[in-house]
């Protein structure tokens, strides 16, 4: 059954940017036609990308990791268009670190942000997507292809994607009975400043993991969430191949393993690890 989009309303966080930002512009086109809020904590290009879509958008800086801002983010959400349909917890980032040379600082914060963050703004949602008349009842969470195998490099990004996967699979079925849609999107790299961020920590490297004839824009991970929005499932990879490849280290773990060892040697041959003295 096709759900018309026309004149609902979707909360949107992380949207100043990547696959937030190409989501809320698809949502919001004339073809789609729903109302977005935008959240994000870099207040300028959210206000752009609010101002580049006109009157359907409402741009409300804010922290996920701060349940109160999601509260605000919610309340000014209902203040201004009078209902809630859907929330897309998209907001997330990653470190380019190993697992050994993450700090508990960074690790504390990245989990905070991608798994708190997603129970911050759900939580504050559940009101309001309960009592809007004929709500979509809808909630979608950005995990990632990387929830199913554990990236080296990205070991940290790769636990907080797979807890968020498994989030939406507890919410799924613990919201059943109330005709709640959950999905989960697990885009592949896109082309986005995800990388660039991912390595403040390295800048001497671009953090890129993905070859550069997979990665996929945000565009088009933004059509398959509206597609979602449409007919809800409850996964959607954008990347069909990749994730019958994942199926495949799932069902054969030895394959991962070989996947991930080729990873390793092409980050290893593009930045060399440093070398350290021999232990006396």
């Amino acid at each position: 059954m096709s759900h018309p989009l026309t004149d609902r309303v979707i909360i949107i966080t992380g949207a100043s940017s990547g696959i937030g930002r190409a989501t809320a512009i698809a949502a919001a086109h004339p073809k789609v036609g729903m109302f977005v809020a935008l959240n994000a904590r870099s207040e300028k290009p959210l206000r752009e990308t609010a101002q580049q879509i006109g009157d359907r958008a409402l741009a409300i800086p804010g922290d996920v990791t701060n349940p109160a801002d999601m509260q605000n983010l919610v309340d000014q959400t209902l203040k201004k268009f009078g209902r809630l349909d859907a929330v897309y917890a998209n907001a997330g980032y990653g470190l380019f670190t190993s697992v050994l040379d993450m700090t508990d600082a960074d690790a504390r914060a990245m989990i905070e942000t991608n798994v708190l963050g997603t129970t911050h703004l759900i939580r504050a949602a559940m009101p309001a997507l309960r009592q809007t008349t004929d709500s979509l009842k809808h909630i979608l969470i950005c995990s990632s292809a990387a929830s199913r195998i554990g990236l080296p490099m990205y070991g940290h990004y790769s636990a907080t994607k797979a807890a968020q996967h498994a989030l939406a699979d507890a919410l799924r079925i613990e919201l059943e009975s109330e005709n709640f849609n959950v999905t989960s999107i697990h885009p592949i790299g896109t082309k986005t400043n995800f990388f660039k961020n991912a390595s403040k920590n390295n800048p001497n490297t671009t953090g890129l993991n993905t070859p550069d004839h997979m990665m996929q824009s945000p565009e088009h991970v933004a059509k398959r969430i509206i597609r979602a929005l449409q007919k809800p499932k409850p996964q959607v990879w954008p990347s069909t191949l990749t994730r019958l490849g994942l199926a495949l280290t799932v069902a054969f773990p030895p394959l991962g393993t070989y996947a991930m060892r080729k990873t390793m040697a092409r980050q290893n041959k593009k930045y060399p690890p440093p070398t350290f003295p021999p232990h006396n």
